[in-house]
């Protein structure tokens, strides 16, 4: 059976809690302190993740809290790549702060390590200033580097070349067996296939001398935080996803990716949208195939996005569908704020199935 959705239905206000039960109390100790929390609004593309914070930071100011946003889109951190990334608009960004936008130049190459560090920086700075941080983006990586127990390790360059070049040579299979003897905790949860990731953990647990699986992504929050989590069926989304697609070739993505074509580095390059459209451009295939092939890698992305987010069992799942979608994502904040989710959000957790996209 199929774990249900959070809903905040006739949660507690905070007035009516005890005062022994406010408040953080699993935790004595964090890397950022916020109070009131950090909202972050998760979920698969195309899902109306901006609009909701949007409205989100509307309705927190008409109650008297200042809120801003802060992205964790990858790709919305560049310049000048606004239609293929749907940012928000300029009107939007002026009706509500947003952080970690248009930041970084198309030439340049964005990491989750580095995001880490911007983020962290921008949640402290609104924190100090009384603003209360609303972290929205798809991307689960960037959106759980800026609030978890998340650490990124070196790299050095002749260990990685020696393992590559040991892959090549000896099979990747024995590079596994090896990472199963050195680290089997890691090796349980590793693809045997996925060669570049094996290499990677064997690089990590030579260079630190530490098993791979010690700086694996752990559910445990170090900075106070709530998750809302936006669900809706795969045929809206995929629907979604079609007519957002159509709206980005109708707004000029093709005229956009060619004015940066020769300004674009190789990380900007494989943005989804802006690497099917170079491909046209480069007359690999037409311009129907590219915004085609864009759709279909844009609802793929949605479904590893639901896989992604649906193992976190800290996520409030709202259905988009729902009516009044603002109110019950703050009434999910009113009960975070008041203390009735930290059992189960707050210390470390494993995690859960949640199977997106059948809420319909």
């Amino acid at each position: 059976m199929e774990p249900p959705l959070r809903y905040p239905a006739g949660l507690p206000s905070k007035g009516s809690l005890p005062a022994e039960s406010r408040g953080r109390q699993n935790k004595t100790s964090w890397l950022i302190d916020v109070d009131p929390r950090v909202i972050s609004i998760v979920g698969p593309t195309a899902s109306g993740k901006t609009g909701l914070g949007i409205a989100m930071a509307k309705a927190l100011a008409a109650r008297g809290q200042n809120a801003e946003i802060i992205n964790a889109d990858a790709y919305q951190m560049y310049k000048k790549m606004d239609i293929g990334t749907a940012k928000a608009t300029p009107q939007e960004r002026a009706e509500v702060p947003h952080h970690l936008i248009d930041i970084i130049e198309p030439s340049d190459s964005m990491t989750a390590a580095r995001f880490q560090k911007w983020a962290r920086a921008c949640i402290g700075d609104l924190a100090r200033r009384g603003v209360r941080p609303i972290l929205v983006g798809g991307s689960g990586l960037y959106a759980r580097a800026a609030v978890d127990a998340i650490s990124f390790q070196g790299t050095d360059p002749q260990v990685r070349q020696r393992l590559e070049k040991r892959a090549d040579v000896e099979g990747p299979g024995i590079l596994f067996d090896e990472l199963t003897r050195k680290d089997p905790q890691a090796a349980e949860k590793m693809d045997p296939h996925n060669v570049r990731r094996t290499i990677r953990a064997l690089e990590i647990i030579e260079i630190t001398g530490h098993p791979y699986s010690a700086s694996l992504p752990r559910y445990e929050y170090v900075i106070p935080t709530v998750q809302i989590g936006l669900d809706l069926s795969r045929d809206v989304l995929d629907a979604r996803i079609d007519e957002r697609t159509a709206l980005m070739r109708e707004a000029g993505l093709v005229e956009e990716a060619r004015s940066l074509r020769s300004e674009m580095s190789v990380t900007a390059r494989r943005a989804l949208g802006y690497q099917q459209v170079l491909a046209y451009l480069d007359g690999e295939m037409g311009e129907d195939e590219a915004f085609s092939l864009i759709a279909q890698r844009t609802k793929r992305l949605a479904r590893k996005q639901m896989g992604w987010f649906g193992r976190d069992p800290r996520i409030h799942w709202l259905d988009v569908m729902g009516e009044n979608l603002v109110g019950r994502a703050l009434a999910v904040v009113d009960a975070a704020d008041a203390g009735s989710f930290d059992s189960s959000d707050f210390g470390e957790v494993g995690s859960v199935t949640h199977h997106l996209g059948d809420v319909a």
